[in-house]
């Protein structure tokens, strides 16, 4: 284990408004052994070393792979440095090596900018304008590398993962079920699917928990662009042609707070992310390398219509995030059943699975509990913004109460009463179908989407 005095430097004290720089220091793939590092540092001070573990070593590259993996590789550093910058904002960012070209510069600024949103909003300060990563004049221009019809399929042990790993086996796609990490309920899930399992080791920096005690600033980063261009490198180290997400429309839609405009948790789940993210990948890391959420097109509830003809895995699943906190308490189940998205994932599926199903798989009826009223008036934006959580648009919880409180089997359930009573006169009518047809502008290949389409429709 590494000792704390040493992953801090001798000496080393972290003063969070007194420095300067950020410095991207190095990034460095061992094609023997599979290992990445990813180093970074603040003004003078010690080296920040994240790790990374791909397996599949040792890796065999051709002059065209390897220079694939180079860009993929800075991809990477670059955007999963935004954990350790967050820690003190400093005012200069710093690029030891070459500078990145103009596309690379203009899509990692805005995963600090837009990506931070969150961060920024909680810890009241704007980060616009702020941020700024120098372009340099060399562009790599990606090439065809030839890589094999395969998917990485990111699972996170959730609903979303799931449904788009079975649609993707009903098209008739090979995939691997890919995640980063060491969540033993995600690698439950995995193991469920019956297909090969992808998994890739992640450790970030010691000195970063350290830097928390001492007073560096916290919150929300854009994880999922962390883990695409994971998933980006891994593709190309494994000749992969497809990596795949679960990414709903929902997440295009952030919170309306009042005299702060739209804040998103789930920018980088969203499609300008998803556009610009998988525009660079193919313009400069591999060609024939395709990036997308095969949910892309559907509601939140339109996903919970698909996983509920799915029974496979009611006992393994959650989509409860207190199951992947670093720190803190986590649920004793895998439900703890009073976060926003355990409330809206009960809420969602409920109009499209029978009642004694969710409760089983819950262990409990979160709609007749009014100790949780509160919550889910959050999530139908009613007196209350929608809660910075993984979770769909006010509209589609409200479309969800709607529709329980006409079915005889749910309308008795205290928070439906409550909604029916309190809430529904002062609101507008919500219906469900409208909410479940395919629509909107996505990234699925024009030959899968073909396949999957009627699917989505029912």
């Amino acid at each position: 284990m590494t000792d704390v005095r040493q992953a801090v430097g001798e000496g080393f004290v972290f003063r969070r408004d007194a420095i300067r720089r950020f410095r991207f220091v190095r990034a460095t793939l061992d094609e023997a052994s599979g290992h990445v590092e990813l180093v970074y540092a603040f003004d003078e001070g010690p080296e920040l070393v994240e790790s990374l573990q791909f397996p599949g070593a040792p890796f065999a590259l051709d002059a065209s792979r390897r220079r694939a993996v180079g860009a993929a590789l800075r991809l990477l550093h670059l955007i999963a440095g935004v954990s350790y910058y967050k820690a003190a904002l400093p005012p200069e960012i710093v690029l030891e090596g070459d500078a990145p070209d103009p596309a690379l510069a203009a899509l990692v600024t805005a995963v600090y900018e837009q990506g931070l949103g969150e961060f920024a909003y909680r810890n009241g300060m704007s980060l616009q304008g702020r941020i700024r990563f120098e372009a340099g004049a060399t562009v790599h221009v990606a090439a065809p590398l030839g890589l094999a019809s395969h998917a990485l399929t990111a699972i996170g042990g959730g609903k979303d993962s799931l449904v788009s790993i079975e649609v993707l086996r009903a098209a008739g796609i090979t995939q691997s079920v890919s995640f980063i990490g060491t969540s033993p309920l995600i690698q439950r899930c995995a193991e469920h699917t019956g297909l090969p399992v992808l998994r890739i080791g992640r450790q970030l920096a010691p000195a970063l928990f350290e830097f928390n005690k001492q007073g560096a600033w916290n919150g929300h980063i854009p994880v999922t662009a962390v883990n695409s261009a994971i998933l980006v490198l891994a593709a190309v180290l494994l000749n992969a042609d497809h990596v795949v997400f679960s990414n709903e429309r929902s997440a295009s839609y952030g919170s309306l707070i009042p005299g702060a405009g739209e804040v998103n948790h789930q920018w980088s789940k969203g499609w300008a992310f998803e556009r610009a993210f998988a525009t660079y990948v193919r313009g400069h890391v591999a060609a024939d390398l395709r990036y997308y959420s095969l949910l892309r097109p559907l509601s939140e509830l339109a996903v919970a219509r698909q996983f509920a003809k799915i029974d496979r895995y009611d006992a393994v699943f959650s989509s409860c995030n207190r199951n992947f906190h670093l720190t803190g308490p986590r649920p004793d189940s895998r439900w703890c059943g009073i976060c926003p998205k355990c409330q809206f994932v009960f809420l969602a599926l409920a109009p499209f699975m029978p009642k004694p199903r969710l409760t089983a798989i819950f262990g409990r009826n979160l709609l007749d509990e009014p100790a949780q009223a509160e919550g889910f008036d959050a999530l139908i934006e009613y007196g209350a913004h929608k809660p910075f959580e993984c979770v769909g648009e006010g509209r589609e919880a409200r479309a969800a109460f709607f529709e329980l409180s006409g079915r005889p089997d749910w309308r008795e359930d205290a928070l439906v009463r409550r909604f029916v009573r309190d809430i529904a006169p002062h609101i507008e009518a919500t219906p469900l179908p409208p909410l479940l047809d395919p629509m909107g502008e996505h990234g699925i290949p024009d030959s899968l989407w073909m396949r999957i389409l009627e699917t989505f429709r029912s």
